[in-house]
């Protein structure tokens, strides 16, 4: 288990926060949690947990390849949520592209909760 911060942002040990989820050991309750969990896991290249919390109904359009490339590209700097609802959440995520270049991914991202589980849906950027 890790000390240290959660990638999220939450301030919170990451082995108490975003860890549990993407190692599958517990479920996102929200969306948001389900949300920073999937920054969290793009700062530790997991590609499996991110395909597996997309909705089902719209893997098709999304490769575990590509998925991690996009991932390991990248350096994460911060996750900045600006408001959440019961089934959306804009954020704002802060990285380094692979150009070395500064970016922010804003997004308005919808989840459905299915069977008790939340995933992604899609998103408008």
């Amino acid at each position: 288990m890790s000390s240290l911060n959660c990638y999220c942002g939450s301030g919170k040990p990451f082995s108490n926060c975003c860890e549990p989820y993407i190692t599958g050991k517990e479920k996102a309750p929200t969306a948001e949690a389900l949300m920073r969990s999937r920054y969290s896991a793009y700062a530790v290249c997991n590609a499996d947990y991110l395909w597996l919390t997309t909705a089902p109904k719209e893997r098709r359009h999304h490769s575990k390849t590509a998925i991690l490339e996009w991932a390991k590209s990248n350096q994460w700097i911060k996750l900045e949520v600006l408001k959440a609802t019961e089934t959306t959440v804009e954020f704002k995520a802060y990285y380094i592209d692979y150009n070395l270049e500064a970016q922010i991914h804003h997004e308005n991202s919808r989840f459905i909760n299915q069977g008790g589980n939340w995933y992604y849906l899609d998103g408008e950027y």
